[in-house]
């Protein structure tokens, strides 16, 4: 999504007609495809430098199956680690900018993150499981954690139909954090599983 396109620094009013000063240089990432703009057609530009995905386990239960003892077991997870979706540091952020932003998150890393306020503790604990052989087990529930960095730009008017992208974001750059559906099963110390994984991020804690 990201354009190699350069940098643009120009004083222009603003989409609401306010006057707009950019100071040279202030804009650090790339703006969308084009310098120039249409203001009546296009508002704002979400670019999303860039997008970094982490399987994060958030609730785990180490057991061990005994010969004689397989069959369904319900346990209760352990919160081990928390995912809060947060704009630039702060889970406080408007629902506009958390539904664009977000929506160009999910473009950017090919599946559907969580676009409003929202944290894995509300996630819950308990999970049922059918156990057909004897060994050590890792139940878990977690997500893909998606971390980055984004500006915001806007089409400064210069004109009836004419405008310039504007990168508005506070020092150019932002940051933001959300995360995946939630996900769970088990994981095995007779079973290895692909790195990366958020399965291989369990086995890991079972202590095989």
């Amino acid at each position: 999504m990201r354009r190699q396109l350069r940098n643009i620094a120009i004083g222009v009013a603003a989409a609401a007609a306010a006057a707009l000063a950019i100071p040279a240089g202030s804009a650090a990432a790339d703006p969308p495809p084009g310098r120039n703009c249409n203001p009546n057609i296009e508002s704002e530009w979400y670019d999303i430098i860039s997008a970094q995905t982490m399987p994060t386990v958030t609730h785990f239960r180490g057991i061990t199956i005994a010969p004689g003892t397989t069959g369904s077991r319900t346990e209760t997870l352990t919160q081990v680690d928390t995912v809060t979706t947060s704009v630039n540091q702060s889970t406080e952020f408007s629902a506009v900018i958390g539904t664009s932003l977000f929506a160009n998150v999910s473009v950017k890393v090919g599946f559907s993150v969580q676009r409003t306020k929202s944290t894995t503790d509300t996630v819950q604990t308990a999970i049922t499981w059918n156990f057909n052989q004897p060994g050590q087990y890792g139940l878990y529930k977690g997500t893909r954690r998606v971390m980055g960095e984004w500006s915001r730009y806007i089409c400064g008017r210069t004109g009836n139909s004419t405008g310039v992208w504007v990168n508005i974001t506070p020092g150019g750059r932002g940051s933001f954090v959300t995360f995946a559906d939630i996900e769970e099963g088990t994981a095995s110390c007779a079973q290895t599983e692909p790195q990366g994984t958020l399965r291989e991020a369990a086995r890991r804690r079972i202590g095989c």
